[in-house]
């Protein structure tokens, strides 16, 4: 047995050789992109700044060289007021200004190119960064395993076929649900407020031009987005912490957000009842909203379901909650030996929050022929909120 562990001892020695390296690597990876970034925002501001004057500059040279051409018709017209003179100093001002403006807009339209390419640039190096960072933060928790007492890592090598790295889980957990929330920002709000920025900018050009028809017509799609985008933000909080599970309850809250996903998701569902609901404590509720919330994203993501259906039983000291689906199941007696695949951290979410709650969860699955969940939660009689 010695001799096993001193072979185990030298390996993990390697391993955490190997990690320290790759730690420090990734370090200077980030602070690398980090000062790339610094850099990409210092000459973003300076070219948004140079955007801003050479937009003005475009409004005022329109408006000046507009002016240079009544001038010019003016002069053309009256010979007898205005002599050759006038004639051609009138020309060849309208001329300049005509030179200039078409110099200013080319130069307005490489200013925006750039922008738009610089603040893409920016957005692919924070991702970067943070794809760097939660790698970081992975190798970080192995490593407080692999540098404690040999003894206690040998225990945890021989129990690893049954338990699992909490730790990182809920470090990946947390990251996947941060990615999560920022690309539903990024891609629902933020495109909609850069949006709204952008026909400001249109609407106000307009105003100096008075084109008042065409200002109106720009509000009205204004209003619009601003309540689009009012509903996305409202979709987020209610992904973050549905305001409804401590107003209405448990049961309504399921039936809207099965309502909402059916809508995003164009996956008919269904949702059933059987027995008279039981108010829980909040933390109950909210345990078993987000178990359904990830069987329903699980499916979607996973099983490509044309059909989805939650049924839920209250039996007096015990809740079943039954999710199926019609989707393209998996191997059940297969999901232990994959359990570190990132495809199977939602199963193994709710099989957390199950056993938190002190229920039990079962799977059936074959493949093609879709998944049942089925999960029980014991309700005490101190746990009820009639």
């Amino acid at each position: 047995m010695d001799y096993r562990i001193n072979d185990i001892d030298r390996v993990i020695k390697n391993a955490v050789l190997v990690m320290e390296d790759s730690k420090y690597q990734i370090f200077e990876i980030c602070e690398s992109a980090r000062k790339e970034m610094f850099a990409l925002g210092q000459e973003l501001n300076q070219v948004i700044a140079e955007t801003g004057a050479v937009i003005d500059k475009v409004d005022k040279l329109e408006m000046d060289y507009r002016r240079a051409r009544i001038r010019l018709t003016e002069v053309s017209r009256d010979f007898v007021r205005y002599k050759e003179e006038d004639i051609k100093t009138a020309y060849e001002k309208a001329t300049q200004l005509q030179l200039d403006l078409m110099v200013f807009r080319e130069k307005e339209t490489y200013l925006k190119s750039r922008r738009d390419e610089l603040q893409q640039r920016v957005r692919g190096v924070e991702k970067s960064i943070e794809r760097a960072e939660s790698i970081a933060s992975q190798i970080n928790v192995v490593l407080e395993y692999l540098s404690g007492d040999l003894t206690q890592v040998t225990r945890i090598l021989e129990s690893a076929k049954n338990r699992q790295q909490i730790g990182l889980k809920i470090i990946l957990a947390q990251e996947e649900e941060r990615k999560r929330i920022a690309r539903e920002i990024h891609d629902g709000p933020a495109q909609s407020l850069a949006n709204i920025v952008l026909r400001t900018e249109i609407a106000e050009r307009m105003l100096v031009k008075q084109e008042f028809q065409i200002v109106q017509e720009e509000l009205i799609d204004l209003k619009s987005q601003v309540r689009s985008g009012i509903e996305e933000i409202r979709k987020i909080i209610f992904n973050l912490r549905p305001m409804a599970l401590d107003d209405l309850g448990l049961v309504p809250t399921l039936r809207k957000y099965i309502q909402d996903f059916e809508e995003k998701s164009k996956i008919r569902t269904m949702f059933d009842t059987i027995g008279k609901e039981i108010r829980l404590p909040s933390a109950m509720e909210a345990g078993i909203f987000r178990m359904v919330q990830e069987a329903f994203t699980n499916a979607f993501k996973h099983a490509n379901p044309s059909f989805v259906s939650l049924e839920i039983t209250y039996q007096g000291q015990m809740m079943k909650i039954v999710v199926r689906d019609n989707g393209v199941g998996f191997n059940v007696d297969a999901l232990e030996s994959q359990v570190s695949d990132s495809n199977h951290f939602g199963l193994i979410g709710m099989r957390e929050r199950v056993e938190l709650l002190d229920g039990r969860m079962e799977i059936e699955s074959k493949n093609d022929n879709g998944t049942k969940i089925i999960i029980h939660i014991p309700i005490s009689a101190d746990q009820r909120k009639e």
